[in-house]
């Protein structure tokens, strides 16, 4: 109806850490950039708006976007989106449209669709129909804000919401799956029987790859290490091939962007350097573990020991991140669990006729490094608290592409079948029975 050769129909996911959007039918997206985006108050009359505004600003007035406006002093918000915000700008805030992986402010995240179908995909959104990628928490009004943002504002002919853990099932050519998905705010498991997400399986923990990262950064400078960012330094040659480090004094860089930059840095270390352990993490078994170096784009070397193994066990072992100094812990750590209690759980909520099915089916979906480590130290956990009849089977992709990108690639695999087509929530179909109608047609 809507797809096939003249037109692709256009898979968009944001996630807590990037978005993702691209052609159905094709392996990878086209469009990758980060979820965040960089804002700067802009209070009075501003007339004098660039001429980027259509795709840049929030007060886009064809995007409707009324959030702008909030006070009487006029105070309006230049947000910069994707490659913009590699570059400092005085009193720029980042902020995320997301928090525990649910979207909390819709005007930035019509501005990242908006950069994304304009500036990187460079397409006209009334000629394609959507499939918008959504958490499995995602809540009915969630839904249909999405849907009449994509409706209203950017004309969409058709448009389909379907659920993270489901395309990363579909991906992996399986109707019936347990999908552990640890993404960048959050991690979540779900259990998808025949192509739906049990809603009372779903179990959720605030330990994502970005709080490891605080831990990571926290755990490096509670050991003297200092961490640069790019911008706040540049290289002087002093003599032929010797270089001094001059620190640059820029008083309106705010906090918020002087941790987006060093946590970028502090993430590379977390992926290059770290290990899932194959047993629980010891502090006195590992006090005497080899170190590997790191080279900081300041030019300094740091050497990285226990903390390799000891950060990505927080993953099975969240107390862990309380011997860590100043990283901020939970309001009630003993309600967070690790990976393989989440699993146990989510499995036991399900009907006992398909418990067997679900843990010999566990899909790893995530980008990081050590995903192998981890699939083998979670079969081996899930199997010593399963029943004695269960045979746990975890499974991830060897390709960290594909891992990384699980969620769209079920979504560009689903959109470009022939027999989906059908299944698209149309414009008419909006236009007649209104934005609750999106509950029936994606369930």
């Amino acid at each position: 109806m809507y797809g096939g050769d003249e037109v692709s129909a256009i898979v968009i996911d944001v996630g807590s850490y990037s978005c993702k959007a691209g052609y159905a039918g094709d392996d990878t997206p086209k469009a990758v950039f980060p979820s965040v985006v960089g804002s700067i108050e802009q209070t009075g009359d501003t007339d004098d708006s660039k001429p980027d505004k259509e795709a840049d600003s929030a007060s886009d007035s064809k995007n409707g976007a009324k959030p702008m406006d909030v006070d009487k002093a006029k105070t309006k918000r230049k947000l910069y989106v994707g490659q913009e915000l590699e570059f400092r700008r005085d009193n720029m805030e980042v902020i995320s449209p997301m928090k525990d992986g649910t979207v909390t402010d819709w005007d930035i995240v019509d501005n990242i669709w908006n950069h994304a179908f304009r500036r990187r995909l460079l397409i006209n959104p009334e000629e394609h129909p959507m499939l918008i990628a959504e958490p499995s928490t995602n809540t009915a009004q969630q839904r249909e804000k999405a849907a009449e943002l994509m409706f209203e504002n950017y004309k969409v002919p058709a448009l389909f919401l379907a659920k993270n853990a489901v395309l990363t099932s579909f991906a992996s050519g399986r109707a019936t799956s347990l999908v552990v998905d640890s993404g960048g705010g959050s991690t979540v498991v779900s259990a998808v029987h025949d192509g739906f997400v049990l809603q009372k399986s779903v179990a959720t923990s605030p330990v994502g790859g970005e709080f490891l990262t605080d831990c990571m950064m926290k755990s490096l400078e509670s050991k003297g290490v200092v961490i640069r960012p790019r911008y706040s330094f540049k290289k002087k040659e002093i003599s032929p091939g010797e270089y001094k480090i001059v620190d640059l004094d820029l008083p309106n860089t705010t906090e918020s962007y002087r941790l987006y930059r060093m946590r970028a840095i502090a993430s590379d270390i977390k992926e290059s350097v770290c290990r899932v352990p194959d047993t629980a993490f010891d502090e006195v078994a590992y006090a005497n573990v080899p170190t590997t170096s790191y080279e900081l784009p300041d030019g300094q070397t740091i050497e990285v020991g226990a903390d390799r193994f000891k950060i990505p066990d927080i993953l099975f072992n969240p107390s862990l991140s309380q011997t860590i100094p100043e990283v901020d812990g939970f309001a009630d750590s003993m309600s967070v669990r690790g990976l393989p209690r989440m699993v146990i759980d989510s499995v036991n909520r399900c009907d006992v006729d398909i418990r067997k099915e679900l843990f010999s089916n566990i899909l790893l979906s995530g980008g990081s490094s050590s995903i192998l480590q981890l699939k083998e130290r979670l079969e081996k956990e899930v199997l010593e608290e399963s029943p004695q009849a269960a045979r746990v089977k975890v499974m991830a992709s060897g390709n960290s592409v594909e891992r990384r990108f699980s969620v769209w690639i079920g979504g560009s695999i689903l959109a470009s079948l022939g027999s989906f087509q059908q299944m698209w929530f149309s414009k008419a179909e909006y236009e007649e029975h209104g934005v609750s109608y999106i509950q029936r047609k994606c369930p």
